[in-house]
């Protein structure tokens, strides 16, 4: 095979123009070439149009100009060579390259320069695809279009923003089992970790399919949640120190799905693996009171591992709390002292929740709001297996699933739940 040589760098205008440059810099008073933001510029605009030019030349090595190359058993002939312009983490570059037919002129064109590189959809360089895929992970595609002709020396259209994430996704939900079994291999357990936490969640985000007429004409029955809203999966595994210091977090989010089945396919071929490399470690299933979710944490096949189950302490407090406010009024004296009392008994008695259960059942024969009581009393007493906070304090384990909710919040709500977002389940899981 021939391959291109590319250009010699040492013929290069920019590096002249960036010599030129820094010569006359340095010739002139200080300040006599503009402000020192000026001077920044237009350094960096030279040299990111150099690593253009460095780019443009490495990428004309890959190319090839062969009369015939052969790739999995399949003969290409050399037909067009055309100029194409490419997205690099150092800005666009434009470079002529060879396109190879199939021998017999049936099947797809490749061009040998794209597959040996990895361009990404044809158009974006590996490292580019990733910091804009980074980018549009935070922010919206017109938002990063913004942000990238201003700060960098990308300058992709929003619509090649858009479809980029997409084109990932299709890749990576193509083989996702694959890829995710060939990262667990080189996942490192550290060597500090004796906890594992593993938390599952949810949140609501609004879907272009979400069946919002349908959630609407429901005059009989008030819907769950804001009409045409449906819930994102979400799931965090946590390592822990001897002292409960958290030494590092997977994170994880699926679109909407009937009972996560995808996300709790993940999440326990993940803490299968993890406990197959590190079979003492502790394992805490951490999630707040819904149903849904211990379905599949009490589920979760662990043999030979000490297991604790926890229900979030502050979505327990929050229990509490409404309570209080129902007996002694919301915002009264009586009931602040009341929940900062049974709040810290709930936390370091070990018999917490059970003075908890004692103290609601009083107020309900004594106190106003007796079904609010009655309710928050029997969310005690279902839970009440799951709320032993002081023994899992003084084995430094996690009690909050703070974790997985700022999962939620990261993943989930700072990026599609701004104002007129609809998602449909695609566009969603590419995002």
């Amino acid at each position: 095979m021939e391959e291109s040589h590319g250009l010699d760098l040492r013929e290069s205008s920019v590096l002249r123009r960036l010599e030129q440059f820094v010569t006359e810099v340095r010739s002139r008073p200080v300040g006599e070439m503009g402000s020192f933001a000026d001077f920044e510029l237009a350094v960096r605009s030279l040299v990111m149009e150099l690593g253009s030019e460095l780019v443009a030349a490495e990428l004309a090595r890959y190319d090839l100009t062969a009369p015939e190359i052969v790739v999995e058993s399949v003969e290409y002939r050399r037909a067009l060579r055309s100029s194409q312009t490419y997205m690099s983490a150092l800005g666009p570059v434009s470079l002529e390259r060879q396109l190879y037919c199939p021998r017999g002129g049936k099947g797809r064109a490749i061009c040998p320069l794209e597959e040996r590189i990895g361009m990404v959809g044809g158009f974006w360089s590996p490292r580019a695809a990733y910091e804009a895929a980074r980018l549009v992970a935070e922010v919206t595609p017109g938002e990063a279009e913004g942000l990238l002709r201003e700060i960098s020396g990308m300058s992709p259209s929003k619509t090649s923003l858009d479809r980029l994430p997409k084109t990932l996704s299709a890749v990576w939900e193509g083989k996702r089992e694959v890829f995710e079994v060939a990262l667990r291999e080189i996942e490192v357990v550290p060597k500090e970790a004796v906890t594992l936490s593993v938390s599952l969640d949810g949140v609501l985000a609004p879907m272009r399919d979400g069946d919002r007429a349908a959630k609407r004409s429901l005059a009989e029955k008030q819907p769950k949640g804001p009409a045409g809203y449906r819930e994102v999966g979400c799931a965090t595994i946590s390592l822990y120190d001897a002292e409960g210091e958290r030494l590092s977090t997977l994170r994880w989010a699926r679109m909407p799905e009937a009972k996560k089945t995808t996300l709790c396919r993940q999440i326990e071929a993940e803490v299968s693996s993890i406990l197959q490399s590190r079979p003492a470690l502790r394992v805490v299933k951490l999630a707040d009171g819904a149903a849904s979710n211990w379905e599949f944490l009490d589920g979760l096949s662990l043999p030979g591992t000490k297991v604790w189950s926890v229900v979030d302490f502050f979505h327990a407090c929050e229990h509490l709390k409404r309570a209080l406010n129902s007996a002694y009024g919301e915002g009264s004296v009586e009931s602040g002292a009341a929940f900062e009392k049974y709040r810290l008994i709930l936390k370091h008695s070990n018999r917490g929740v059970e003075r908890v259960i004692r103290m609601l059942a009083h107020l309900g024969r004594r106190r106003r709001g007796r079904g609010v009581i009655s309710r928050e009393a029997t969310y005690f007493r279902n839970q009440r297996h799951r709320m032993a906070y002081a023994q899992a304090l003084r084995k430094h384990l996690p009690i909050g699933s703070g974790v997985v909710e700022a999962a939620c919040k990261t993943l989930v709500a700072q990026r599609m739940k701004r104002s007129g977002m609809r998602w449909l389940q695609s566009g969603g899981q590419a995002s």
